[in-house]
């Protein structure tokens, strides 16, 4: 087996039209597919060569918040990379402005900016740190 990497994540969430303006407006993502309804949004990310990168489902506003670390298992983030320090630092700016930025961390080999999203959902932007520096 060949595996060359992720293709794409799907979420459920309570509302995907209300993500796909969260990832259009924040990070820049094109919604590629708009469900019938609302009931499902797919997304690419700016620079992805994928048809999409996340797609979202509604499960709609009663939907309990995800216990996934807590009391449960379950899928802790999405990590979305960005080719420079700079686009990094946009990314903080962004996420600062909404209020969805929760915390950032050097790991040495890269820099982690993490976020939630409009349901609490937690994802990270990070910059590979190049092996030079």
């Amino acid at each position: 087996m060949r595996i060359t990497g992720m293709n794409h994540a799907v979420l459920y969430v309570r509302d995907a039209r209300r993500h796909a303006k969260f990832y259009g407006e924040v990070l820049g993502f094109e919604q590629v597919i708009d469900g019938p309804g609302g009931a499902f949004a797919f997304m690419r990310a700016p620079e992805s060569e994928n048809h999409h990168d996340i797609a979202f489902f509604s499960v709609g506003e009663q939907a309990g918040a995800s216990q996934a670390g807590r009391r449960t298992v379950g899928l802790y983030h999405i990590a979305w990379e960005v080719p420079t320090l700079a686009a990094l630092e946009e990314a903080q700016r962004r996420l600062q402005a909404t209020g969805a930025l929760v915390g950032a961390s050097d790991h040495g080999c890269n820099k982690s900016l993490y976020a939630r999203d409009p349901d609490g959902l937690e994802f990270e932007v990070m910059w590979l740190v190049p092996p030079e520096h």
